[in-house]
């Protein structure tokens, strides 16, 4: 089955812009928020490559020195069964879904990468070191290459394999001899490259918005989970996806996971369906040991079926014991991951006070904030 994943890759300084430029305001949200979101929409999953600096802040996987470093970076957390890897830059906030459409079904036709291109208006010159022309290339055989790129999966990891650097990555498919072709782009697919192209964009977002007049709906969920520690010392602890060694496991019906179930519990409240237990009973065989981040994937699923996009989750996980800090950031990145939206934990003690404080178990409450856009 097709199990499509991108990476968006939003690790560069922007030396050339002057700054961080996916972090820059356009309209309601940032230039990487437009830029995750058409990747959500288009696919099953989304690694986000950040600079090291801003990983913990934003959810993400620090980035290299060079794109085919954050690349390399985030194809590392793609998850071994995705079928297709697409890689997004995140300067590009306008990729539509039909770009992205393209590209994903002409490698599902056969192709091992596919990559949107806009043809090339003007002549272009080659020229030396010296400036002097010594080639005028056909215009009509050229074309200007955008992002998201699509690939078959392993063509992706094989041509990165061997750590080479490229400006884009069919460069390097090319290079190990893959079939690359070239789809229809979409000439408002334009790349934030400097100060001009952000102020292009803006006026873009305030012509549309505008002209469709949006309102924005936004609602609140709560989640809780308490489970209570397991007399079966064979069973491990997991909390928000990570697996704590030499830790007692909770008591429960799947793997309890009281941080996974907690922010499950509030996506469904916030879009009003339900709750964990209608969705995943413990009597249902099935749920039986199951990850609960299949559970929050889902869940997740659901919430933007229902047309509500989700802005972020929010956690608190009340216990004395296991230490949660050491293993903070990657129960963040496997949480947010599930629910394709910034999931932060924090951790609480209960200071002694009741079952908590006697370390009878462990509890987590969660809120998450959803949001639609309508048009009045």
């Amino acid at each position: 089955m097709r199990n499509v994943w991108t990476i968006v890759v939003a690790g560069g300084s922007g030396t050339r812009f002057g700054g961080p430029k996916q972090y820059e305001a356009l309209g309601h949200r940032r230039v990487l928020d437009w830029s995750v979101q058409a990747a959500r929409d288009a696919g099953d999953g989304v690694i986000v490559v950040v600079p090291a600096g801003d990983a913990e802040r934003e959810g993400g996987v620090p980035g290299g020195a060079t794109r085919s470093e954050s690349v390399r970076a985030g194809l590392a957390h793609v998850p071994a069964d995705a079928t297709i890897v697409c890689v997004h830059d995140a300067a590009r906030p306008f990729a539509g879904p039909d770009v992205f459409a393209r590209v994903i079904d002409a490698v599902e036709h056969g192709a091992d990468a596919a990559i949107p291109g806009i043809p090339v208006a003007d002549t272009i010159k080659q020229i030396d070191h010296a400036g002097a022309v010594v080639h005028t290339p056909n215009r009509a055989e050229l074309m200007a290459v955008q992002t998201p790129q699509a690939f078959r999966a392993q063509a992706l990891r094989d041509a990165h394999a061997g750590g080479a650097d490229a400006t884009d990555d069919a460069a390097l498919v090319e290079a190990a001899g893959g079939t690359v072709v070239v789809v229809a782009g979409d000439v408002a697919n334009r790349k934030i490259t400097d100060p001009d192209d952000l102020r292009w964009a803006r006026e873009r977002i305030a012509t549309t918005e505008g002209t469709h007049r949006m309102h924005t709906d936004v609602r609140v969920g709560q989640g809780f989970d308490i489970h209570r520690f397991s007399d079966d010392p064979a069973r491990p602890l997991v909390l928000g996806g990570v697996t704590f060694p030499d830790a007692p496991g909770l008591h429960g019906h799947s793997d309890a996971d009281a941080i996974a179930h907690a922010a499950t519990d509030a996506l469904l409240g916030a879009a009003g369906l339900g709750d964990i237990g209608e969705h995943f009973p413990d009597t249902d065989p099935q749920w039986k040991g199951v990850d609960s981040l299949v559970l929050l994937r889902h869940a997740a699923g659901l919430v933007r079926d229902a047309g509500w996009r989700i802005g972020n989750v929010d956690c608190s996980v009340v216990c004395e014991t296991p230490k949660l800090a050491p293993h903070r950031a990657e129960m963040q990145r496997r949480l947010s991951d599930a629910a394709g939206a910034p999931v932060t934990v924090k951790g609480r003690r209960a200071e002694g006070l009741g079952a908590l404080g006697r370390r009878e178990g462990i509890a987590c409450w969660a809120n998450a904030v959803i949001m639609k856009e309508t048009g009045s």
